[in-house]
């Protein structure tokens, strides 16, 4: 078995999914990133199921023209509650003789895992699509049974009945507040503070209570500095999730195809791609939010150690005065001398790892410059 090239070591990455929050976290963990997940929503699952069942039976008595399922999770939450109520094995009949319309591929897979084929997939994973391929197919007077997703969806509800149709709404879980409101508060102020290189978002509801969070604090043009200048990378599984991010001014990325796995390799990519990494003689070397990487290795750097090679790795090649040291360092300090005595640890640290040739060099009378390849 190949062993994985820790290309995000150094990295620290926020995840703000509950849902199959370990699996995101792992993939990433493995390839070196130090992952924190915290949720900002939690999921309620089998909400009101009582009026779920009931529902269900009204699909199983009086029938219905098709059915649309929005996501896996809430379909197989769905087929759970009927088995629990003996109800399983006759909705599985029942709906394999009904039009199925999928939202996208997660819900297709949902259905073939019982056996049961989509007659239609919205591949753009919207509920717009599927409201424009039902009413353009025409839904006057047809019954429709539509299995929500946890933000629920009253408007596709609502144009489906203005087409003339009948729905009959199945809500198996909802969106709720998140289970650590403090983790979600706390990781806010890390991301404003420089803290985390990436935030990763798997659904729109989680984004847009996560940018409620930051406006709530006061933070969110502050994490829209870190992203605009390359520091903080935000990423979305897909473009419904990158929406109101993009609305936030957050300019998110998402991969083309809508996949956790798709998610990973371009978060992977992105922040191990050239424009992170300068070559030096010592090694590629690479400056995150918390931590430095000389070939994938974590150099043990203080704070204001970190904070000197982030502002020589910003320009290397380049000479960088003391003024300018000065800026990046905590306090106030205008003396020459603090910024000499800050680099000359710096320089300490760097010592095992980069050999008798020091990789940052004093240039005389005019300040540092970081030595490149």
């Amino acid at each position: 078995m190949t062993e994985l090239t820790p290309v995000l070591a150094g990295t620290r990455i926020l995840v703000t999914a509950q849902r199959r929050s370990d699996e995101l976290a792992g993939a990433l963990m493995r390839r070196g990133a130090d992952v924190v997940v915290a949720p900002t929503l939690g999921v309620v699952p089998h909400i009101d199921e009582e009026t779920l069942l009931r529902r269900t039976r009204e699909v199983l008595d009086s029938g219905v023209d098709t059915v649309v399922v929005t996501t896996g999770i809430g379909f197989r939450g769905w087929m759970d509650t009927a088995e629990a109520a003996g109800l399983g094995e006759d909705l599985v009949k029942t709906l394999g003789d009904v039009r199925l319309v999928a939202r996208g591929p997660k819900a297709r897979g949902a259905l073939q895992a019982v056996g049961l084929r989509a007659d239609w997939v919205a591949e753009s994973e919207t509920s717009a699509e599927i409201v424009e391929f039902l009413l353009a197919e025409g839904v006057d007077g047809q019954r429709l049974a539509v299995q929500h997703h946890g933000a629920g969806d009253p408007q596709m509800d609502a144009a489906l009945t203005g087409g003339g149709a009948r729905v009959i709404p199945l809500e198996v879980y909802r969106w709720g507040p998140p289970g650590d409101p403090e983790a979600v508060a706390e990781t806010a102020l890390q991301v404003a503070a420089g803290g985390f290189d990436a935030v990763i978002f798997t659904s729109a509801p989680a984004a847009s209570a996560w940018i409620g969070e930051l406006e709530s604090q006061g933070i969110t043009d502050v994490v829209r500095d870190l992203v605009a200048s390359g520091r903080l990378l935000v990423s979305a599984v897909g473009p419904v999730t990158a929406e109101p991010l993009a609305n936030a001014g957050l300019q998110p990325v998402h991969p083309d195809r809508s996949r956790m796995g798709a998610l990973v390799r371009l978060v992977i990519l992105t922040l191990g791609d050239e424009a992170h990494r300068v070559p030096t003689p010592s090694g590629v070397l690479q400056v995150r939010a918390s931590a430095a990487t000389l070939d994938h290795e974590v150099l043990p750097l203080s704070p204001n150690g970190l904070a000197i090679l982030r502002r020589l790795a910003r320009s290397p090649g380049e000479v960088v005065t003391r003024e300018h040291l000065l800026e990046v360092l905590p306090g106030e300090s205008a003396d020459p001398h603090t910024a000499e005595v800050a680099v000359a640890r710096l320089r300490e640290a760097l010592g095992p790892y980069v050999g008798p040739q020091p990789l940052v060099r004093t240039v005389i009378k005019r300040g540092y410059v970081l030595r490149t390849s």
